[in-house]
């Protein structure tokens, strides 16, 4: 993969299909299971269409690195952080990280915790101000050893609510100014029933 970061700006998306999703495990694959060896199924662990958001990075078409966010009752969990090598100079993580707490943000999320390789600690307390979850056992796992990080956030006034209008939230993950394909389909309805004022009660 050919990373060509000066020629094109850093991106992120949420994944929305299935092209974005193929860039986000080539990644994976190349960092975690090329790098660092890790098995197969500890690396696609059952947990990527389970409650997942998938971020990936780029620049132009090519990917340069992933995240995965999942989401449970009052955190969010950031996973899966990979950059391909030739774009490690921090700048497509620093891209992720933003938009995965920006995304948390929006959704009313007020805390993001994750697992750190124990050896870029320093980085993500530096970049990112985490805080090391002290009182939390460290957990090895695929011939590593891993630290537990949290940080707060605060959501928006805008956050997404229950309130929140029901078309808003309908729109695609993340796209939640922008009117989506449901906004249409609302105006096309208001348009025939003005065309056909008999066909309403």
């Amino acid at each position: 993969m050919s990373a060509q970061a000066d020629e094109h700006a850093i991106e992120v998306d949420v994944v929305r299909d299935v092209n974005g999703f193929l860039r986000a495990l080539a990644v994976r694959a190349l960092v975690y299971m090329g790098e660092q060896n890790c098995p197969f199924e500890e690396e696609f662990d059952g947990n990527d269409f389970c409650g997942a958001t998938h971020l990936i990075a780029r620049a132009g078409a090519e990917p340069l690195g992933t995240l995965r966010l999942r989401w449970f009752a009052n955190f969010a969990k950031i996973e899966r952080v990979a950059v391909v090598a030739n774009a490690r100079d921090g700048e497509a993580a620093r891209a992720l990280v933003t938009k995965a707490v920006t995304l948390a943000a929006r959704k009313g999320y007020r805390r993001l915790i994750g697992y750190v390789d124990a050896t870029l600690v320093t980085y993500w307390k530096r970049t990112q101000r985490v805080t090391v979850r002290e009182q939390r056992p460290r957990l090895q796992f695929s011939g590593r050893d891993y630290v537990e990080v949290e940080l707060a956030i605060a959501p928006p006034a805008d956050a997404i609510s229950a309130d929140t209008p029901g078309l808003i939230m309908l729109r695609p993950e993340g796209a939640w100014d922008e009117p989506g394909v449901l906004d249409r389909s609302a105006e096309r309805a208001t348009l025939a029933t003005a065309e056909a004022p008999w066909r309403s009660r």
